[in-house]
């Protein structure tokens, strides 16, 4: 298991290092001697067949180009085989039977067919142009849809806020909905399946936003006329998911289509060797765009001053050093800031807080004492809080919708509600997360390894949930992944579990859809390991919660729950939902240089 807070220890990690590092500079240089020889001797002979090479090379072109250009002139040999363009082209009277295959997998089948005849009113170039018009119709259902939103009447302030925040969200769907269709049209037809994960992950994003908007309003007449407003809407967009499935076993049938490869059985690592702890961060190799330091002695005082003298349309990844200290403001990072790296000096160092509740009449979506939603975020060695308390209700410490993004060595302390993994990709690496209730959030794809998850004593009488995983539809590829962590009780709540029933999770929509496996269990949990949802039937038969090789006090599965949705899975299906395949990991995760398990740990 990953330990957090190595600060008190990092001078012995450091020594030990040393040493290491002055063994290998020996062995290298000894090594380097008889290397050097052999290198030498075979240097000349590798040059020569390099020479060779080329030249075999640029004949093979030569005679290439040469037959290309006789095959021009001799109309009687033999056509080169058909490109992958034209490989996919749509005949004639063949659009109604591609429309029938696509729309079989949808769950709304009459509304699909429905969207793609009246989108293909023109010539059909390739498949593609059907998913296209399926998102496109969404896109302007849901434009006539919020028109209708802004013309309902109320004096209420509550649903005046409501329907501001809702406009906010459904923005966010509309440039998840052209996004898509943009890179549907930049993309090659061959291609396909390489764009496919990310237009599962958008569209399922566009499902959260339309999901979390209706959750704005209280239960009474104007939600129910909103969500009978946004049913076309979320239909069009559970089909368009559902399509992108059959369309890339479609385009994977034709001639010259690679098939998608996932990382389903890799188990590479960055490092050589699994690891206990994270690097030390190295401030002099860092070399940051900026520093944040509340004494004056970086660039900036704040955390948002830092970003807003961030460049616009900066390339690359843009750092910013964050030294010890507790910032109390409420941070941003927009869309418009794409790749930023926060770094501080330790999750119990450099920390930003605040205390924003529900119970403050504020809105749980904006209790976020920080908020990542720009792609490539990365946060090292930070701590998020929100110290509302656990009597306020709703008090979210961070909220994450920032696509391929990483947390590494980062701690998260709330109670209810403290880790709000709201959409796309995310990936948590040896964090601590501390709460009480749902207190790990949200409808993104989200992987939780090596990580440290510790429930805190709450309210007298109140039940803890670690998990509340929002996905809506079954075909979003969303859902929450906790892999070689470690669940038990904090310090506070250890003399008094007894207290507290505390549980793996519960269903806060009907395909809630939550993995634990190769982790730790103490006997913090109950045996029955998860919670129904206000003690009713909702979402038992329609969820996905499932375990792998756990162990720990309450790691036995023989009392769990016997729901139609729960199950003890295989290794086989186990492997579908480690980083490779679950978040489409590599390169991206490598790429930030964090440390990570593409597979299973008993691979």
């Amino acid at each position: 298991m990953a330990f957090q807070d190595f600060d008190l220890i990092q001078e012995r990690v450091t020594a030990d290092r040393k040493r290491k590092f002055r063994k290998k500079i020996i062995i290298g240089v000894v090594s380097t001697l008889v290397v050097v020889a052999a290198i030498t001797g075979g240097a000349f002979a590798y040059v020569t067949y390099g020479n060779k090479s080329k030249e075999q090379v640029k004949t093979t072109n030569t005679t290439s180009k040469a037959k290309a250009k006789s095959s021009e002139k001799s109309p009687s040999q033999k056509s080169s085989p058909p490109s992958s363009a034209a490989a996919h082209s749509v005949k004639p009277g063949q659009v109604d039977k591609i429309i029938q295959t696509l729309c079989n997998s949808t769950l709304y089948k009459p509304t699909c067919v429905k969207t793609l005849k009246n989108g293909t009113k023109t010539a059909l170039s390739d498949p593609r142009s059907l998913l296209k018009s399926s998102i496109k119709a969404t896109n302007d259902d849901l434009v006539k849809v919020f028109e209708k939103v802004l013309k309902l009447k109320t004096e209420k302030k509550e649903e005046k806020d409501a329907i501001a925040q809702c406009k906010l969200l459904v923005d966010e769907a509309k440039e998840e909905l052209n996004t898509s269709m943009k890179r549907i049209n930049d993309t090659k037809v061959n291609n396909f399946a390489k764009i496919a994960p990310d237009l599962d992950t958008w569209l399922s994003a566009v499902m959260s936003h339309q999901e979390t908007c209706l959750d704005g309003f209280e239960e009474g007449k104007l939600k129910t006329e909103i969500r009978k407003n946004f049913n076309s809407s979320q239909m069009m967009t559970s089909n368009s998911l559902a399509m992108i499935k059959s369309l890339d076993k479609y385009l994977s049938s034709a001639p010259k289509v690679k098939a998608r490869h996932l990382l389903e059985s890799r188990t590479s690592w960055l490092s050589n060797k699994e690891r206990r702890m994270l690097k030390a961060v190295d401030v002099k190799a860092l070399k940051p765009n900026a520093i944040v330091a509340k004494d004056g002695s970086g660039n900036f005082t704040t955390i948002n001053d830092a970003l807003k003298a961030m460049p616009a349309k900066y390339k690359g990844r843009y750092t910013i050093y964050i030294k010890h200290g507790v910032y109390d403001e409420s941070v941003i990072v927009n869309k418009k800031k794409a790749n930023v790296t926060m770094v501080g000096d330790g999750s119990q160092k450099t920390i930003v807080t605040g205390n924003k509740s529900h119970a403050k009449k504020v809105r749980t979506f904006l209790t976020a004492t920080f908020v990542a939603q720009g792609e490539g975020f990365m946060a090292h060695s930070m701590g998020f809080r929100n110290t509302a308390g656990p009597d306020r209700h709703q008090a979210v410490a961070i909220r994450v919708e920032s696509d391929r993004s990483v947390f590494q060595n980062c701690r998260f302390e709330g109670y209810q509600d403290t880790l709000y993994a709201y959409t796309h990709r995310q990936y948590y690496r040896s964090c601590v997360i501390l709460g009480t209730i749902d207190f790990i959030f949200g409808d993104a794809a989200a992987l939780f390894q090596n990580c440290n998850i510790f429930i805190r004593k709450g309210v007298p009488g109140q039940k803890n949930t670690v998990t509340s995983q929002g996905r809506v539809d079954k075909f979003q590829t969303t859902g929450f992944v906790i892999q070689n962590c470690t669940i038990a009780a904090n310090e506070d709540l250890k003399p008094v579990k007894a207290q507290f029933k505390s549980y793996l999770g519960r269903p806060c929509k009907n395909h809630s859809r939550t993995v634990v496996m190769e982790s730790t269990i103490e006997d913090v949990i109950d045996p029955v390991g998860w919670l129904r949802w206000e003690e009713t039937d909702f979402a038992i038969g329609t969820l996905l919660y499932a375990e792998y090789k756990n162990d720990g006090p309450s790691g036995g599965t023989g009392s769990r729950v016997k729901w139609p949705g729960f199950r003890v899975i295989k290794k086989e299906e186990a492997v579908k939902y480690t980083v490779g395949p679950f978040l489409q990991g590599d390169p991206w995760i490598r790429d930030m240089k964090s440390p990570v398990k593409f597979g299973l740990y008993d691979a």
